[in-house]
């Protein structure tokens, strides 16, 4: 066979090319195996460089079917062709937004795809000075460049005094300063009006550009969840930090930022939507205003309770460090004066059993971290109340939306704040027997005791959650007789085996 003059120019360069192909991989291994000799066994690689001076302009707060994001950044660009510029987005914005193509504007999509690193979806890989400034859409930057250095230089100089800065935007809504209170274990933010003067504040009602240093924004839980400034100062008052706002103030391209009410429209709901994440993710589900109005984002009459079933006594809230959420206490409330009236109305004598007793000794409400409401009862007077006769043969959903029913756990009966949200008060039985007051089912309780009926001769008011219930005269005996001596001065969690009010709470 002969072989052709091309033909083994072909050879030749293919055996070239294998040759150089052979030496570039065992460069690479040496390269990888050096790299490996310097890395000590447990030691950790920077991530990233080094923060240097200067601030970076972060845009979170947007809407993808109408912004002026595009016109800003440009506008920036025009007075500092250099600043970094970070657009963040939950997804990729549509329609397309068209933004210089220079490497220091940089879009960052938060929700990760499964074919890339996950330090692509890291803001702070792309933040790297150390400050950044919160930017909302639509911020006239003209002359924005000196604005933004003088606001640095003013947190330069108040950095004993404050963790933030802010300028208000000269818009529809002026920026009002606030005091916000935030308690986790109470699932509460509380709002309340700063004084008229006031440049300190621990939260801001409005639009407003917003600095601080970038290690503190990105050490921060949950940095970029929207609402982005209502995020923010949940969590910055949490640890305490306070805000400086500025006699210095930004202008709008146009206001108001979006021209249809069918944007608006769509503006506000997905406002709403953003709100209720972010307070189901927070875990705050009571928001009192610094008008006094009170916003609920737990559980209601048509969703289920906010926890699951008990477990040893000891909800799982507990274990969270937390108490009884409110949205559970305001129903817990409503159901037992609900059945109070009824009781009362029917002729049926109660009085107040248990824990609930000992809240009302101690607190003239509920026990803060307690899931039900107990009352005690008269077996004989059971058949005054139509409610209770009806539910030993099933389950009664009055007119009001409560549910009477015979417990499946003995001979007791409850009555649950409505058929979805199992929130309860229990009623029971208890009949006189050689002076004591004994009953047919018993729970494997300290206070589940039987006792003198005489406490019951007269039953006397007291105040509870909000009204007047009966109680068992001379109540601090009663409840030392069944928790034992000092127990109204001594709090403890139900089941201290489990969470004791001394671990962590």
């Amino acid at each position: 066979m002969r072989i052709t003059f091309c033909q083994g120019v072909l050879a030749v360069a293919i055996a070239v090319n294998l040759l150089i192909l052979y030496y570039i991989s065992k460069l690479q291994q040496r390269l990888l195996h050096r790299h490996r000799d310097h890395v000590q066994p447990g030691s950790r690689q920077p991530l990233c460089p080094p923060l240097r001076p200067g601030l970076t302009i972060l845009i979170r707060e947007f809407e993808d079917f109408e912004n002026y994001v595009p016109d800003v950044v440009r506008s920036l660009l025009k007075q500092n062709p250099e600043l970094p510029v970070v657009v963040t987005a939950d997804h990729l914005p549509y329609p397309p937004m068209i933004l210089p193509n220079t490497p220091n504007v940089q879009v960052v999509l938060l929700k990760p795809s499964p074919d890339l690193p996950a330090h692509i979806f890291k803001p702070e890989t792309y933040v790297r000075t150390e400050y950044v400034a919160l930017v909302p859409d639509g911020v006239k930057a003209d002359a924005m460049t000196p604005q933004l250095e003088q606001m640095l230089e003013e947190f330069k100089s108040s950095q004993d005094k404050a963790e933030l800065v802010a300028a208000p935007l000269h818009s529809l809504v002026p920026l009002q300063c606030l005091n916000l209170k935030v308690s986790l274990k109470e699932w509460t933010a509380e709002y309340t009006a700063a004084p008229p003067a006031s440049r300190i504040c621990a939260a801001l009602k409005g639009e407003a550009v917003v600095l601080l240093r970038t290690k503190d924004f990105f050490n921060l839980s949950a940095p970029l969840a929207r609402p982005l400034l209502t995020s923010l100062f949940i969590q910055t008052s949490l640890r305490g930090w306070v805000i400086r706002v500025l006699d210095i103030s930004f202008s709008l391209l146009h206001q108001p930022l979006l021209t249809s009410s069918h944007n608006q429209w769509k503006a506000d709901n997905l406002g709403k939507a953003n709100h209720l994440q972010l307070f189901r993710d927070f875990g705050i589900k009571r928001v009192i205003l610094e008008d006094g109005k009170v916003q609920w984002f737990g559980c209601g009459k048509e969703t289920p309770r906010c926890f699951g079933t008990i477990h040893d006594d000891t909800p799982e809230y507990l274990y969270l460090n937390r108490w009884t959420p409110p949205c559970c206490l305001r129903a817990l409330r409503e159901t037992a004066k609900y059945v109070i009236n009824i009781l009362e109305t029917s002729g049926v004598r109660y009085w107040l059993e248990g824990g609930s007793l000992l809240g009302a000794a101690r607190y003239q409400d509920i026990i803060p971290w307690d899931y039900d409401v107990d009352l005690g009862i008269y077996l004989e007077d059971i058949p005054n109340c139509e409610l209770l006769r009806n539910a030993e043969s099933g389950s009664i959903v009055d007119e009001k939306g409560f549910v009477w029913e015979k417990a499946i756990e003995g001979d007791f009966y409850r009555v649950q704040y409505s058929e979805h949200n199992h929130l309860h008060v229990d009623l029971w039985p208890f009949y006189p027997k050689n002076g004591l007051m004994t009953k047919d089912t018993w729970m494997d309780h300290r206070q589940d005791i039987e006792f003198p009926e005489h406490f019951l001769k007269p039953l006397v008011p007291i105040p509870f959650a909000g009204f007047l219930a009966l109680a068992p005269n001379n109540y601090r005996s009663f409840l030392e007789l069944k928790f034992g001596e000092g127990v109204i001065e001594k709090p403890e969690y139900p089941n201290p085996a489990m969470k004791s009010m001394g671990k962590g709470s």
